[in-house]
């Protein structure tokens, strides 16, 4: 079985803005194929029906080899800078797409939901609702509205999930540093997502979150971002007893081996580096289907770029498209 862990989704439609309706995502369609989103007036991003519809994400799967995508959906939906009631009304209508998209092909189909993690409590009763229907795990962004994600808020949520069983996505999400570099609203997702990636996983780290949840399933999108090449810089600071060495037992090394990562790295120099860092056994394939920046033919990249260990890549480990955790 082949497995694309990471794709996404967006609705071809979102409930009606509340009050004034300040960043709030409308979908305007432009057609039967195509469709805006469009935020404050402003194009956020072209989509085609390949983000709602599973009968086209079928026809592609079919062409690429893929058996079964998991859908996530696009971060600009978590919502996470509306109150918490409010951003849940979009949770929820994401939600329940992907349930809609999961059923019409359950055997092709896993998914992984979006909860309010601006007010933990209520992200920790989602995240519950999300396994009971079915899913396999929720996708967050990098942080919470500058809230990194090892804040003690958070704890809660780490804590369910490792007790559910339930795999976590870490997708960069507004990142840090865009205006370091001024050009087009694109470059961020080209050169500062995976910046962001790693601030991300370090802030878990550093945090105690990984140690003191040695089940917890985390999965990091876009091969961890920069996160390998600070990894040596970490571990020695660690060594030489900085305050990294009284939050951490293990070394920065050891703990980044806890972590999933995906196969969107687009060449062979970066995923040589993921895969000497943490073994073959962490790595699993993702495209970022079906936004431009997607890696083409995922399945002969990976077969391109570890030949020998491709046959366990593919798969992926069977837990991150289960649930089990300490509940089951």
């Amino acid at each position: 079985m082949i497995v694309d862990f990471h794709t996404h989704i967006v609705p071809d439609a979102l409930p009606e803005a509340p009050g004034d309706g300040v960043g709030w995502p409308v979908i305007k369609k432009l057609g039967d194929e195509d469709a805006e989103i469009v935020i404050e007036g402003r194009t956020f991003r072209r989509i085609d029906r390949r983000s709602w519809d599973a009968a086209a994400r079928l026809m592609d799967m079919d062409r690429d080899g893929i058996d079964v995508q998991v859908l996530s959906p696009m971060p600009e939906l978590l919502s996470y800078w509306f109150a918490p009631n409010v951003g849940a009304r979009i949770c929820d209508a994401v939600n329940d797409h992907l349930l809609k998209m999961e059923a019409v092909a359950p055997k092709r189909f896993r998914t992984m939901g979006i909860v309010p993690l601006q007010d933990p409590a209520k992200a920790v009763r989602t995240l519950r609702e999300l396994r009971r229907s079915g899913m396999i795990g929720v996708e967050i962004g990098s942080h919470v509205v500058g809230r990194p994600l090892g804040d003690p808020a958070l704890a809660p949520f780490f804590a369910a999930a490792e007790e559910e069983g339930m795999t976590v996505m870490v997708h960069a999400l507004h990142p840090a540093g865009v205006e370091r570099i001024g050009g087009a609203p694109d470059m961020a997702a080209a050169a500062v997502f995976p910046l962001e990636t790693a601030l991300a996983a370090t802030s878990l780290m550093v945090s105690g979150v990984m140690e003191r949840h040695p089940g917890l399933k985390v999965l990091l999108c876009h091969g961890g971002g920069a996160l390998q090449a600070i990894l040596p810089r970490l571990d020695h600071a660690w060594q030489c007893g900085l305050s990294l060495a009284s939050t951490m037992v293990q070394s920065p090394s050891d703990i980044a081996r806890q972590f999933f990562y995906d196969t969107i790295v687009y060449g062979q120099g970066p995923f040589d580096l993921l895969s000497a860092s943490v073994g073959a056994e962490r790595i699993v394939m993702g495209s970022d289907y079906p936004f431009a920046v997607m890696q083409p033919d995922p399945v002969s990249f990976v077969r391109r770029v570890s030949p020998d260990a491709a046959d366990a890549i593919l798969p992926g480990p069977a837990g991150l498209l289960e649930t089990g955790g300490t509940r089951s």
